[in-house]
């Protein structure tokens, strides 16, 4: 089966955060600086949009609830409800806390449901300009029953998450480190312990950063890497590169598997003038199949 790249949306300035949503069959995202959610039905191509106050660094839908999710907006975690129409109008259903509040220069950049519902999301140090940041301002959180927690500190650009829950694991990215993290991964409690580094980018002779990341069923890690136009497949026992899947963007943001066999890698990518003008397809959102590996189902957020 021969791999396919497919641009699906026109270009963002950052697209960013894909969370594929089992129950609508539908693809949900981000474009940061334009502060707006989307939603993509690959069934009948549709796509549309809606704008937030602020930048918006994630959404993951709300288990059991409809038209419900929780977004990172600057430095908030907000429950909003959108009904996926285009430019409908959004309603603030919960404030789930501000973080960050001694550095206002920061914004929650990325966030994911662990396998039971726990939110982990983390903050990025201003970028100011474009591909320049403040190092070391932001930190990495959790929310669940006990509240918003701090997890780890100090982070400069808070990115990637992925759990193997056959191996205790949770994988994590600062990509100004330039490296992804293992963390050993207490299913029941959500607590992590004992940092590891499982892959050096630069190491390996890869032009780029790590951004976001996704796993498949066989434990390989599927790596963004923006600037650096390409998926790579990593086996984070080795730290080996077992694939690199070529993107016709530069700034390669984010991935996650889906469609109705989770057989499909969503692609988000950006458009930022970074190094020069990111022509089109720059900053579009892609669909790669035949690929040959599944992925798990993306998990959506358990309101505590």
């Amino acid at each position: 089966m021969s791999i396919k790249v497919e641009k699906i949306t026109d270009p963002l300035v950052l697209g960013e955060g894909p969370h594929w949503d089992e129950k609508q069959q539908a693809l949900f995202f981000v474009s940061i600086h334009e502060c707006t959610i989307h939603r993509y039905l690959p069934a009948t191509g549709e796509h549309t949009k809606t704008k937030l106050d602020g930048r918006v660094g994630f959404i993951v839908p709300v288990e059991g609830a409809i038209n419900q999710f929780v977004v990172g907006v600057e430095r908030r975690f907000l429950v909003v409800e959108w009904d996926g129409q285009e430019g409908s109008q959004t309603r603030i259903v919960k404030d789930l806390g501000e973080v960050d509040q001694d550095v206002p220069s920061t914004r929650i950049n990325d966030g994911k449901a662990d396998p039971r519902g726990r939110l982990f999301a983390g903050t990025m140090g201003a970028e100011d300009p474009p591909g320049s940041f403040q190092m070391d301002k932001g930190s990495f959180y959790r929310i669940d029953s006990r509240g918003l927690v701090k997890v780890c500190s100090p982070i400069s650009l808070s990115n990637g998450l992925a759990w193997d829950v056959q191996k205790g694991a949770m994988y994590y990215i600062d990509s100004l480190e330039y490296k992804i993290r293992r963390y050993d991964y207490n299913i029941e409690t959500g607590e992590i312990s004992n940092k590891t580094y499982i892959f050096d980018i630069k190491e390996k002779g890869q032009e780029g950063i790590p951004d976001g990341m996704t796993i498949d069923t066989d434990g390989n890690i599927w790596l963004a890497v923006f600037q650096g136009s390409c998926v790579l497949k990593i086996d984070p026992n080795t730290g080996k590169i077992l694939q690199k899947v070529p993107i016709p963007a530069q700034q390669v943001t984010s991935v996650t598997f889906g469609g109705p066999n989770y057989d499909i890698l969503f692609v988000t990518t950006a458009s930022m003038n970074i190094g020069g003008v990111q022509e089109p397809p720059c900053g579009s959102t892609f669909m790669v199949t035949g690929l040959g590996v599944k992925g798990y189902p993306n998990v959506n957020f358990k309101l505590p």
